[in-house]
């Protein structure tokens, strides 16, 4: 076996986890039971021990196809050869019944359309991130694999063979014929859980798809590039931790930005900034009750504030503080990649721009969703009253910099966002309020963008206080209605950032030469980066270019319509896969765009 490359895969989950499985039939990624449980499929970040789930023709030269069953997460990963063709249908039930939330199976249904073909399945957990040993049993209706802290059982009708510490089996299926693999907890009593006759699989499959279909069919976008944007939304949906309405960043850990670099991070948390876009993002698209979903969570996190009020920048899904990083050396990391990295660290940085859009978010959920309550609002003036004491201090930034602390242009943009916002929430709902600090505050803030933030000799908005640098992140200023679209300071940075950060159409969130970010190597250009241009240029009403950047980014989706963090520079696939933050600004870009073009005529 050898890496795929990141793009080759599709992605399946049921609200509690996600499986990355190739274009070969291997599931490669897969953390069970939670998203951010220890990996017991990771041979995405070690080919060799990482562990995996293969099922696939025996012989060579099958081509392969992969696509989701229309406005579903059910992937089809099918075998085209001309002895026979040959689909391997990969679903997850998302369980009807809150009583059957710990109850997750990963279903694998093998079956035949024409021919024959003969097939191979390997299954070899690694567990614990390849940690941990374990124990395999073969038995006539599967195999079950027993380490210290977690068991799984696979469940099939065909004979298993013990192979080292996993299981094989060859076997042939003619026209019309189908079998399945379940995997699933090992139930306590040593069984591998029993392998459901073909007809029950046959009704899991059917409420899977029914599952999907009568949720996107909530959205109530109806403009251009609907299937894009039901794609992105599907896979947000997939990205949702149910039982606490949690949206994680990525289902990974450790997808490099650049390939032999040390840009490996864990994403399997839930970040404040990431997660209120996301709420923007669907809400736009009548998505509503995700949106309560995830505002309930916002709240539990008000309600745990730092005694001086402020919040953290990322939560585990759970809602716990703490995501020690540590380091994997015992994994050789995607094509060798390291360090291979788990945790965050992070989560103790100071980035005053979540502020910013945490109040975006609400104010818009106020608006359009649900009134909040007076002691979420309670909680919020604590916030703001903290960023007015703070939003002076350097920070790390949205980008996380590991260099040191720095007045990131952006970070303070958002703090200005974030006492706007609660500005407005006050007057709309007579809450309350330091309106008078508060609203001095946020014009202090503005004007010190405009004189500081603002570099007459670039003639741009730059980074940070005294550089020379461009950071794509200075797009949102229209966005978020700091400055008019049009604004002549506004026109100029967006036509420097198109002559020194876009390389056809595709966005750099800044120059790694230029920018000292406590790391090495290079990475990609900046997906997220490439829709806020989108906006920014529809806004300025330069629609037909807008148009042209966002089809041409349409284009480098995978196969699936799945975008990773980063694209590399001969339109690789590079960072956490799918990521969230992507998908969310697709979402959006997608709905300004459509809504200009509607009225020009």
């Amino acid at each position: 076996m050898s890496y795929l490359p990141i793009e080759n895969y599709g992605i399946i989950g049921n609200l509690h986890t996600a499986a990355l499985v190739g274009t070969n039939g291997s599931i490669d990624w897969l953390c069970f039971p939670d998203f951010d449980s220890p990996s017991v499929f990771g041979a995405i970040l070690d080919d060799a021990k990482g562990g995996r789930f293969q099922i696939a023709p025996s012989r060579e030269g099958a081509t392969p196809k992969q696509v989701y069953l229309p406005e579903t997460n059910v992937l089809v990963t099918r075998f085209l050869s001309p002895d026979g063709v040959g689909e391997v249908i990969d679903f997850m039930p998302v369980p009807a019944d809150v009583k059957e939330e710990d109850h997750h199976q990963l279903i694998r249904r093998v079956k035949v359309v024409r021919g024959a073909m003969a097939f191979r399945v390997q299954c070899r957990p690694a567990f614990d991130y390849a940690r941990a040993t374990h124990e395999t049993d073969v038995l006539s209706d599967g195999a079950v694999f027993r380490s210290h802290n977690l068991s799984l059982g696979l469940a099939t009708r065909v004979p298993l063979i013990l192979d080292g510490d996993g299981v094989v089996a060859d076997f042939t299926l003619r026209e019309g014929e189908t079998t399945s693999f379940v995997l699933q907890g090992a139930p306590p009593e040593g069984g591998c859980g029993a392998c459901a006759p073909e007809e029950q699989q046959e009704e899991a499959f059917l409420s899977t798809m029914d599952y999907w279909r009568r949720w996107i069919g909530k959205s109530n976008y109806r403009g251009r590039w609907r299937e894009m944007v039901d794609r992105s939304a599907l896979t947000l949906k997939l990205l949702t931790y149910r039982p606490t309405g949690a949206i994680v960043a990525a289902p990974t850990c450790s997808l490099p930005e650049g390939i032999g670099s040390e840009r490996n991070w864990d994403y399997r948390y839930t970040w404040i900034r990431d997660a209120a876009f996301t709420l923007y993002g669907l809400m736009r698209i009548g998505l509503t009750d995700e949106a309560h979903r995830f505002m309930d969570w916002l709240q539990a996190r008000a309600h745990e504030l730092s005694p001086d009020g402020s919040l953290q920048v990322m939560y585990g899904i759970d809602g716990r503080h703490t995501l020690t990083e540590e380091t994997l050396d015992h994994l050789e990391g995607y094509r060798g990649s390291r360090p291979v990295r788990i945790g965050n660290g992070a989560y103790s940085q100071l980035q005053l721009d979540i502020y910013g859009e945490l109040m975006d978010s609400v104010y818009l959920f106020n608006k359009y969703g649900t009134p909040i309550s007076y002691d979420f609002w309670v909680n919020l003036r604590r916030l703001l009253n903290w960023l007015c004491d703070n939003w002076q201090q350097p920070d790390e930034g949205i980008w996380e910099v590991r260099g040191g602390q720095q007045h990131f242009v952006y970070s303070k943009l958002m703090c200005w966002v974030a006492l706007d916002r609660g500005l407005r929430l006050a007057h709309k709902r007579s809450f309350p309020a330091d309106r008078d600090r508060w609203e001095t505050t946020r014009d202090q803030i503005y004007e010190e963008i405009m004189d500081k933030g603002w570099n007459d000799k670039r003639q741009a908005f730059v980074q940070s206080y005294g550089s020379e640098h461009l950071d794509a992140s200075n797009l949102m200023m229209p966005l978020v209605f700091f400055l008019s679209p049009t604004d002549p300071r506004m026109l100029a940075t967006l036509d420097a950032t198109m002559r020194e950060l876009v390389s056809d159409s595709l966005v750099y969130r800044y120059n790694v030469d230029d920018t000292d970010d406590g790391l090495k190597g290079d990475e990609g250009t900046f997906s997220i980066c490439t829709f806020w241009l989108v906006e920014a240029l529809t806004r300025a009403g330069r629609v037909g270019e807008a148009r042209l950047i966002f089809e041409k980014m349409l284009g480098y989706a995978n196969h699936l319509g799945l975008y990773a963090e980063q694209i590399g520079p001969t339109g690789e696939a590079l960072g956490n896969f799918p990521q969230a933050f992507t998908h969310l600004a697709l979402i959006s870009a997608a709905y300004n765009l459509d809504k200009a073009l509607g009225e020009r005529g």
